[in-house]
């Protein structure tokens, strides 16, 4: 009877293991192999659909968390951006837990209560399908400029800290390191890159060279600017942020990075949030209205159009966990949990799935597509198309006639459609002989009508299949 029973036990242990195996079966999350996308280990696309979900362990019981991890991979994100050291008096604020992520403020005392949470996220996160973007600290614990702080890392503490955290983690595949949290790494006055440096290089060994990592900077900046010709870093991230109006010209710095060499990923990893209001920094008046789902489709369709291996969503209510218990921050309209089904975040998984409808690894940005209707800020066009010549996509901002060069296409004969960013609906216009220069008008004409004209090789039969 000992020996059923112990063999029982043995079966019921395997087939947890394959089940939590068969969760997460594509490997690692790597750099494609032009260095300009990501992909996992078996070589199947990873297309990086964020949330900034920046409070979710400082502020959201582990049921709240299930339902917010829950309703983010329901709508296609692939990627939860968040802070283990979080920007709110993260280090003396508790967590719903009464846990303090450290001990004495001391980054070499992380407290063992506090990331056995952590950990039971993870797994939870795996379980949906989801890749933990996870920030070790938000900036203001290196570099302070604004917030709480305080500042408690230095070179030799961030090393032990970004180790001990590898180590910790090294077996979780699906997590990508994200150092950095919204603080320049360096300005006139002082250079503090070589603590985020002494972190990376705790991860990598911590990891055992299996970390994959990105910086997140502050509004306005570049990752590139300050890390690019660094091994250490593998993803290069900017910040369109929301203090600077609409159509900030994301598509161009997106480009700049595209072009720099070695090359390596790039994304805008924090875009005008859904909800924000839309004044510059630091008035933030509500009087200038907000930030809706068309001004996010426009910044993040621009983003990926232009070469970015994929982008970040944010809504003003849900990065802060905003409810009852706390104070809201800079004119917030409503609670997390009401903000989670808002027209934008349903919106991301309408890109998702047309990015992942097509080959993706080697997708090239392509402004010599556009013959004519390009315009500037608002109306400004971004196409891309892909590499072998089977299909080509224009994103228009604003509904008007464009005429566009089809000529990498390689047949006689095209399939053309328009999709509808803000449904998710396909309308299908057929097939037709090519012309190197074809007109193309949408099905509804001006601003706050947006489209993708996609023009697809009949040989390739590609289709828009939603998950």
């Amino acid at each position: 009877m000992k020996k059923i029973l112990y063999l029982s036990l043995i079966f019921m242990f395997f087939c947890s293991y394959l089940r939590a195996q068969d969760t997460w079966p594509h490997g690692r999350i790597i750099v494609s192999d032009n260095g300009h996308f990501l992909k996992y280990e078996d070589g199947t696309p990873f297309f990086w659909l964020g949330d900034t979900g920046w409070e979710m362990f400082h502020r959201l019981k582990m049921s709240e968390i299930d339902q917010y991890l829950s309703n983010r991979a329901e709508k296609g994100f692939t990627v939860i951006q968040a802070v283990l050291i979080a920007e709110n008096d993260g280090l003396r604020t508790p967590d719903k837990e009464g846990q303090l992520p450290l001990i004495d403020l001391d980054p070499t005392k992380p407290n063992e209560k506090y990331f056995r949470f952590v950990d039971s996220v993870v797994r939870l996160a795996r379980s949906k399908g989801l890749v933990m973007g996870l920030l070790p600290t938000w900036g203001d614990k290196v570099s302070k400029f604004w917030g709480v702080g305080p500042v408690i890392f230095n070179e030799k503490n961030a090393y032990t800290y970004g180790h001990w955290l590898g180590e910790r983690y090294k077996d979780d595949k699906n997590i990508i390191w994200i150092l950095g949290g919204d603080r320049p790494p360096a300005n006139d006055t002082a250079d503090w890159r070589p603590v985020w440096r002494a972190m990376g290089k705790g991860m990598i060994d911590g990891t055992g060279n299996h970390a994959l990592i990105a910086y997140h900077p502050s509004g306005w900046q570049f990752t590139s600017d300050y890390f690019q010709n660094e091994a250490w870093l593998d993803v290069n991230m900017m910040q369109s942020g929301h203090g600077s109006g609409h159509d900030v010209p994301v598509w161009e710095w997106i480009i700049r990075d595209w072009n720099m060499v070695p090359h390596k990923p790039t994304l805008d990893a924090e875009p005008n949030y859904e909800d924000h209001p839309v004044s510059p920094w630091p008035k933030w008046n509500p009087a200038n209205g907000y930030f809706r789902d068309y001004d996010v489709r426009k910044q993040t369709y621009r983003s990926v159009f232009a070469g970015a291996c994929g982008v970040t969503y944010g809504n003003h209510s849900v990065w802060q966990f905003y409810n009852p218990s706390v104070q809201g921050i800079n004119h917030v309209e409503r609670f997390w949990y009401e903000a989670l089904d808002r027209p934008g975040a349903v919106q991301m998984g309408y890109l998702r799935n047309l990015m992942e409808s097509r080959p993706q690894l080697d997708r090239i940005p392509d402004q010599l597509i556009i013959l004519d209707g390009q315009g500037e800020k608002g109306e400004h066009i971004c196409a891309t198309r892909d590499g072998k010549g089977s299909y080509l996509m224009v994103y228009l901002p604003v509904g008007k006639k464009i005429t566009i060069n089809t000529s990498s296409i390689h047949s006689d004969r095209i399939v053309v459609s328009w999709f509808n960013p803000a449904n998710g609906k396909l309308r299908p216009l057929g097939e037709m002989d090519r012309q190197d220069s074809m007109s193309f008008i949408p099905p509804e004409l001006g601003a706050g009508n947006d489209w993708v004209l996609i023009t697809d090789d009949p040989l390739y039969h590609y289709s828009l299949v939603f998950r």
